[in-house]
C-alpha cells in the first residue's frame, strides 16, 4: 500500500500543527485549580502543575508575565489563572501558558463580572441606539430600592428641595443578598404592569463588590432591557459600575445625582448636556468594549505567529534539561556520599586504633581478673594462717599458763622438766601468766 509523500507527518510537524489547532480553537480560558510541582529556575520562568481531584495539566508562566503576580505561589495553593492552551513540541505535551494569576476567591467575582459584561455586550444590551430618552415632563417617579436604606432618604431629600410637586412611588425590594436580584426583577415587572410612573429609578447606596453583586445579575439585565418604562440606574458611589448601569437607559453616579437629574426641568440646557455626556460616555464605553474584544482577537492571532512563543519553548526545554541535570547530579552525589560512608565504615573496622582499643580493653579485663585472683589467693592464705595460728595457739604453752600453770626455764632457755635437770646454784626463770620470777637452785 502506497502512501502519498505529502501526507506523511514528521513528529515535529504533527506537534506544531496540534499546537496551532489548540491555540486557534480554545483561545484564552480561565481556570481554577490547585498548584503542585512548582519550580522557579534561574531563568525566571515558573513551571507548575494545575490539578483538581480527577485530573492535572502542566503549566508554564514566563518571566514577562509572572512579574505582575503579587504573591509567591506555593504547592497546595488554590489559584485562578488566565491563559491559553498550547503544546510543548519537544515532548508532545499539551500545556497551559499562564498570563495572569490570582488567589482563588480574589478576582473570581471580577472575572465573572467581565465575562457577563462581554456576553451581554455581544448580545447588544449595551448598545447606545437602544437607550430611550427620559420623558420631557416627569410627573411621577418609581423608586426601586430598600425602604430603610440611606439611599431613599437622600433621594427624597433632594426631590423635596428641587421639585416638591414630583410624586414618588416606592417599590420596596431587597438590594443585597442571595435572592435580591429576583426581588428587583419582580419590582421592575410590577411597576411595568401597573404603569403608574413615568420613569423607574433602580438604586442603592455604596458597598463592596459582593454587596452590589445582585445588580450584576444576567436576569436583572434582561429585565431592565425589556422594561417598557425608561430605567435610570444609580448603584453605589461614583466609582462603582454594575451591569445594571450599562444596560439602563441612563446611569447616574450616585442616588443623589439621579434625583438631581430626574428633578430638573426637561428644557434645561444643563440637563440635556448632562444626558448627552452620559450617553456619550455609554457609547464610548460600548465602543471601548467592542474594540477591546477585537484587540484581544488580533492579539491572539498575533501570539500564534509570535516567534517569542517558539523562544519560550526553547527556554522551557532548556530549563527542563537544567532541572533534570540538577536532579541527576544530586542523585550521583548522593550515591558517592553513600559509597564514601560505606568505605569509611569498612576502614574504621580495620583501623589499628580499634584493634588497640580492643587489646587495651582485653588487657584491662585480664588485669582485673589477675587482681581478683591475687585478692582471692591472699584472702585464702590469710584464712589458712589464721586457722594455723589458732591451732598453734591451742597447743602453745602460753595457753597452759592461762590455766594456772607455770614454765621454768634454765639459763639456756630450756624447759626444766625434772629435778635432775638442774644443779645447785643454777639460775632459773619461771614464767607465769602475768610475768616472770627469777630464782636460784639451792
Amino acid at each position: 500500500m502506497k502512501m502519498p509523500k505529502n501526507n506523511v507527518y514528521t513528529v515535529s510537524r504533527l506537534n506544531g500543527e496540534v499546537r496551532q489547532l489548540l491555540e486557534g480553537e480554545l483561545g484564552r480560558i480561565w481556570l481554577e485549580a490547585e498548584i503542585s510541582n512548582f519550580s522557579a529556575p534561574s531563568s525566571g520562568h515558573w513551571y507548575l502543575t494545575l490539578k483538581d481531584n480527577l485530573a492535572q495539566i502542566r503549566s508554564a508562566m514566563f518571566k514577562g508575565k509572572n512579574r505582575s503576580v503579587s504573591f509567591r505561589p506555593v504547592n497546595g495553593q488554590q489559584v485562578l489563572v488566565k491563559g491559553s492552551i498550547s503544546v510543548y513540541e519537544p515532548r508532545g505535551d499539551y500545556q497551559l501558558i499562564i498570563e495572569s494569576m490570582l488567589p482563588a476567591g480574589d478576582g473570581l467575582l471580577a472575572q465573572q463580572y467581565e465575562a457577563l459584561k462581554m456576553k451581554l455586550a455581544a448580545e447588544g444590551l449595551f448598545a447606545a441606539d437602544t437607550k430611550r430618552p427620559l420623558p420631557s415632563n416627569i410627573q411621577r417617579i418609581g423608586i426601586i430600592t430598600s425602604p430603610t436604606g440611606a439611599a431613599i432618604r437622600d433621594i427624597l431629600h433632594v426631590l423635596k428641595r428641587r421639585d416638591p410637586s414630583l410624586e414618588v412611588i416606592i417599590y420596596p425590594t431587597a438590594v443585597q443578598g442571595e435572592h435580591a436580584d429576583r426581588s428587583i426583577c419582580h419590582a421592575i415587572m410590577q411597576a411595568n404592569d401597573r404603569n403608574e410612573v413615568d420613569v423607574l429609578l433602580v438604586t442603592r447606596g455604596g458597598g463592596s463588590l459582593e454587596d452590589l453583586w445582585c445588580f450584576n445579575s444576567e436576569a436583572l439585565a434582561h429585565t431592565i432591557y425589556n422594561s417598557a418604562l425608561p430605567v435610570v440606574s444609580a448603584v453605589g458611589h461614583e466609582v462603582d459600575t454594575t451591569i445594571s448601569d450599562y444596560v439602563a437607559d441612563l446611569r447616574a453616579p450616585t442616588p443623589s445625582a439621579a434625583a438631581e437629574v430626574l428633578s430638573q426641568d426637561a428644557l434645561s440646557k444643563s440637563d440635556k448636556l448632562t444626558m448627552a455626556i452620559t450617553r456619550l460616555k455609554q457609547s464610548w464605553q460600548h465602543y471601548q468594549l467592542k474594540q477591546g474584544q477585537r484587540f484581544n482577537q488580533l492579539e491572539h492571532r498575533l501570539q500564534r505567529q509570535d516567534p517569542k512563543r517558539r523562544l519560550q519553548q526553547f527556554e522551557q526545554s532548556f530549563d527542563e534539561m537544567q532541572l533534570r541535570l540538577s536532579a541527576v547530579m544530586s542523585h550521583k552525589l548522593h550515591r558517592l556520599e553513600n559509597r564514601h560512608q560505606s568505605l569509611q565504615a569498612r576502614l574504621n573496622q580495620q583501623s589499628p586504633c580499634n584493634r588497640l582499643t580492643l587489646e587495651f580493653n582485653r588487657l584491662d579485663h585480664l588485669n582485673q581478673r589477675l587482681q581478683g585472683a591475687i585478692n582471692r589467693q591472699l584472702s585464702h592464705a590469710d584464712n589458712s594462717l589464721r586457722h594455723t595460728a589458732h591451732q598453734l595457739d591451742t597447743v602453745s604453752p602460753l595457753a597452759t599458763l592461762s590455766r594456772g600453770y607455770s614454765i621454768t626455764l634454765d639459763i639456756n632457755g630450756k624447759v626444766v622438766q625434772k629435778v635432775t635437770d638442774v644443779n645447785a646454784g643454777d639460775k632459773l626463770t619461771t614464767k607465769l601468766i602475768d610475768g616472770e620470777v627469777q630464782s636460784t637452785v639451792l
